[in-house]
């Protein structure tokens, strides 16, 4: 799991989550508990206990709620860790409460009562819901007796160790008022005929009367009379002392959008650095791979042109017959040279024969 990225303890999301944490500390229910990682913040664990009365009464379910950055501005994430038949197992639940509906979401709502809703959507038909499924209540029974065995791999307790403990918390904190959870009438399942238009719209009477139930249910009642009269009747010192949640949400908001934005913008600028370098790369290798292709054709065409000494031995062979001169072409002179030279010698042979005869004979 990545690390969660440090935030400021002091933006209204941290202080809404610590508080919520807390409360729910001080105020332990025996049917479900809720606290969030040491590494992280933002996401939560959950276990709940099944609704009685129902397939899902023996059952021990346990999960995992995602909060956003703008928490409260914007709604959670719920999945279900623990097969139950009826929400699929790591997959975000469409509800009303959750991220599939941020529209319908109210900042007024907290963790508690997602827990308190989440529980009674189980006896509910699952029809067109997404993560939602429709098993028998043989096999809801059935998956209901073995979830108490059911380990988290973060957590590293089972179902039937963390509800002990949560029981023993209820238990040790039963002198104290545990809060009464009404889900508001507006947290209901988002099915598919939902989506399509011509939904009855909610009155502003019954949307104030949701958000005074919802923060009644959370324990975040505020005690301080709000002043109803416009801002423009009030005292200059009361208009400077009134809260303004609104523009603090959309200040907070600003400030999340601009560092979401720098973080893609230091993002593409890192991707593109990183592209550019590895083009660069690509075209020096092509470079390399071009230059020596070049000196491997220069020292081919080298090799195959002929050698300046070797040139004399590559003349052209004359044929043997230019070189036999013909009858025609011999002077008369030459003719008559050579039939005096023959002459000469025989009259010279005879010569020296007649001599070594006179020498014989003396």
């Amino acid at each position: 799991m990545a690390a969660a990225q440090p935030f400021n303890p002091r933006s209204p999301t941290m202080r809404r989550i610590m508080r919520e944490a807390k409360e729910l500390t001080d105020s332990p229910s025996a049917d479900y508990t809720a606290a969030p990682l040491d590494s992280d913040i933002f996401e939560w664990h959950f276990t709940i206990r099944g609704p009685p009365n129902s397939a899902f009464s023996e059952g021990m379910y346990h999960g995992r709620i995602v909060l956003p950055a703008q928490y409260p501005l914007r709604p959670p994430n719920f999945r279900f860790t623990t097969p139950s038949g009826r929400f699929e197992v790591n997959r975000e639940i469409c509800l009303s409460i959750s991220g599939f509906h941020e529209e319908t979401w109210q900042p007024a709502w907290g963790i508690r009562t997602a827990l308190v809703a989440l529980r009674s959507f189980m006896e509910t038909s699952a029809d067109g819901q997404v993560g939602g499924i429709d098993a028998s209540d043989s096999v809801k029974r059935s998956m209901a007796a073995a979830s108490p065995s059911f380990r988290c791999a973060t957590c590293r307790k089972t179902n039937a160790e963390i509800m002990s403990e949560c029981e023993a918390a209820a238990a040790k904190h039963s002198g104290s008022s545990t809060p009464l959870v009404e889900v508001p009438s507006e947290l209901k399942l988002a099915f598919k005929d939902e989506l399509t238009s011509g939904k009855k719209p909610i009155t502003d009477q019954e949307k104030e009367d949701a958000d005074e139930e919802a923060r009644l249910a959370e324990g975040f009642v505020q005690t301080a009379p709000v002043d109803t009269r416009p801002a423009a009747q009030l005292p200059f010192e009361n208009v400077q002392a009134q809260p303004a949640p609104l523009a603090a949400s959309h200040a907070y908001e600003n400030q999340e959008s601009n560092a979401f934005a720098n973080q893609v913008q230091r993002h593409l600028q890192q991707h593109l650095q990183h592209h550019l370098q590895q083009v660069q790369q690509v075209q020096q290798q092509q470079q390399e791979q071009h230059q020596q292709s070049a000196a491997f054709n220069g020292q081919a065409r080298a090799q195959r042109q002929p050698q300046p000494h070797l040139q004399d031995f590559r003349q052209p062979v004359q044929p043997m017959n230019a070189y036999v001169a013909n009858d025609d072409d011999i002077p008369k002179w030459i003719d008559m040279a050579i039939a005096g030279l023959v002459c000469l010698l025989a009259t010279l042979l005879l010569r020296w024969g007649y001599l070594d005869g006179l020498l014989i004979m003396m």
